[in-house]
């Protein structure tokens, strides 16, 4: 088995489940593809008293009948044929009985696609856990799912027969810059930071992309056996992501595609317009898009919560839209062709401020403020037409993370990707000081506002760099968090 990369915080809450003196029902969950049937089997060694698979969009009855295999391979040879899951979990605990492990592990994976209509499913487990587990000391079940809606509403916010039963929760995240890194080494992939980030804009820190990566192909050879060649691996992924984690799922797809079409965000009202939908069932959408990692939410600046900004944050989504759905060129070397182009540089350009915003707690650690308390938004002015007509020379503008420390300093980050040292002009550097004005203006500060540059190597010295309070590059992205 691989060598299990990062995810030390969620070893060591397995460690406590396993060394604390009760029962433990602990709910893992995080987005397809995100390591969390690796990090189960990498922390157990692949050794349970019991292990069943839910099957996806399979009938209860063959649900049953592999739960009854499972059961056999465990050493129920005599187990009977399955009529109900009030049986199965009764053969389970007739199991458990037999064993002499100190502490009996079992681990349920995909448990979500178990609980179909008229299963029974969900209320035969909490009968199994209240009847027979809550009386012993001495079970760690691992329940395991990327339906992250179901695992929330199902079990973690459970109000009936499971309510406060839960004792731990692990939400897998995907891998931050630095993990990716070490991940990569650890295949054998030497890349450089600056490459590292090019393909993080590409398929972000999913761990199973990153695992169909070859050592011998450049980052733009293997994007194109990813993606573009005939039968590539990832080409097909999205048909599958979205309705493997989300029932009605071409609502949500449909709620992604807008998203895509403006990666500085939108807010509720734009949403509702675009797709029709509205009320709980839009906030449900919104809700499990960001429990999956798809979108990320920021609050505006100085605005209330009406005002807030749904961004998608998903790399391979953002990808595969861009780049992959509508091409019809054939090129099966189409990125080694194109890396290089001004459309896909640009591209590069925004998705970066999107590698930074997904990296804020190594942003703080880089300018020192990791301990102190913050507020991390964005703030954007839309200049009215009588304004318009007033004062020709005002114009809207865009900040995509503004940083509010509590000794009162506001950062104003401006994210820049450049294959070099950035180079402020005299044009950029009067943009800013019009933004810097135009901020303090409109929310009545005086003082404290700061612009804080991060680029991969750095902010040349120049005439215009005394702008600046303070400069991140790649590497501080790059740091492990504290």
């Amino acid at each position: 088995m691989d060598k299990l990369i990062g995810r030390e915080r969620e070893m060591r809450e397995l460690d406590r489940a396993c060394q604390s003196e009760r029962s433990e029902l602990i709910i893992l969950y995080g987005r397809r593809r995100v390591g969390k049937t690796f990090l189960v089997r990498s922390y157990f060694h692949d050794t349970y008293d019991f292990h069943f698979v839910g099957a996806h969009n399979k009938k209860p009855a063959t649900q049953l009948s592999n739960f009854r295999k499972a059961l056999i391979r465990y050493g129920y040879t005599d187990a009977p044929v399955l009529k109900d899951w009030t049986q199965a979990f009764d053969c389970l605990s007739e199991l458990l009985e037999r064993s002499q492990s100190e502490r009996k592990i079992i681990f349920i994976d995909e448990m979500p696609w178990i609980d179909s209509k008229q299963s029974d499913f969900l209320s035969s487990f909490e009968y199994f856990w209240n009847g027979w587990v809550a009386e012993r000391d001495d079970i760690v079940l691992v329940a395991c799912g990327s339906a992250t809606s179901w695992m929330k509403e199902k079990l973690e916010q459970n109000q009936g027969g499971l309510h406060n039963r839960k004792t731990r929760k692990i939400y897998l995240r995907p891998f931050t810059l630095y993990e990716c890194r070490e991940y990569l080494q650890n295949h054998g992939i030497d890349w450089d930071e600056y490459q590292i980030t090019q393909c993080y804009m590409v398929m972000g820190g999913v761990p199973y992309y990153l695992s169909l990566l070859r050592p011998e192909l450049s980052l733009p050879q293997n994007i194109d056996e990813l993606f573009f060649n005939r039968n590539a691996d990832l080409r097909e992924e999205f048909s599958e992501l979205y309705p493997a984690l989300f029932k009605k799922a071409d609502r949500y797809i449909t709620v992604v595609r807008f998203l895509a079409t403006n990666r500085q965000g939108f807010q509720r009202g734009d949403i509702e317009k675009a797709t029709g939908f509205a009320g709980g069932g839009l906030t449900k959408i919104l809700q499990n898009l960001e429990r999956c990692d798809f979108i990320s939410t920021y609050s505006q600046y100085g605005c209330n919560k009406k005002m807030t900004l749904y961004r998608l944050c998903d790399f391979y989504t953002i990808f595969y839209l861009k780049y992959v759905e509508n091409d019809n060129s054939r090129d099966e070397q189409y990125w080694s062709h194109h890396c290089n182009d001004r459309g896909v540089e640009s591209w590069e350009g925004f998705t970066f401020e999107q590698v930074c915003l997904a990296h804020l707690d190594q942003i703080k650690q880089g300018l020192g403020i990791s301990g102190m308390a913050t507020e991390a938004s964005a703030w954007r002015y839309v200049v009215k037409k009588d304004e318009q007509e007033e004062d020709t020379r005002k114009r809207g503008t865009q900040i995509d993370l503004v940083i509010k420390r509590a000794d009162k300093i506001v950062h104003l980050c401006e994210m820049k990707f450049a294959s070099s040292e950035y180079s402020i002009t005299a044009d950029y550097a009067d943009k800013l000081r019009y933004r810097q004005g135009l901020f303090m203006n409109e929310n009545k500060l005086k003082h404290g506002v700061v612009f804080t540059f991060i680029t991969p190597y750095g902010v040349a010295k120049g005439k215009y760099s005394g702008m600046l309070h303070s400069e991140l590059m790649l590497q501080d992205l790059f740091r492990a968090k504290d």
